[in-house]
C-alpha cells in the first residue's frame, strides 16, 4: 500500500510538472500567411514564429496576442 501511494504521488508532482511547461506559440505559415496557434516551437522553416517570438501561457493569451499582431490581422 505503502508504494502504491508514493508512486500516486510521484505520478502527480510529475503530471503537475509537465502541465505548467505548456507554452503556446503564435506561428504564420510561410506559403499561406496563415496564422495558428501551437504548443510547440515549431522547428520547420513552413512556419515562423510571429510576434517578436513571444510565449504564450495559456491558449486563451495566445489568442488575445494573436489579434494584436499586425501580419496576423485579417
Amino acid at each position: 500500500m505503502k508504494k502504491f501511494l508514493i508512486s500516486a504521488a510521484a505520478a502527480t508532482i510529475m503530471t503537475g510538472a509537465a502541465y505548467a511547461q505548456t507554452e503556446f506559440y503564435v506561428v504564420q505559415d510561410t506559403t499561406t500567411k496563415k496564422c495558428t496557434i501551437v504548443d510547440k516551437k515549431p522547428t520547420t522553416t513552413t512556419s515562423v514564429v510571429v510576434g517578436d517570438g513571444k510565449v504564450f501561457k495559456t491558449r486563451a493569451e495566445a489568442e488575445t496576442g494573436m489579434k494584436s499582431i499586425k501580419v496576423c490581422a485579417p
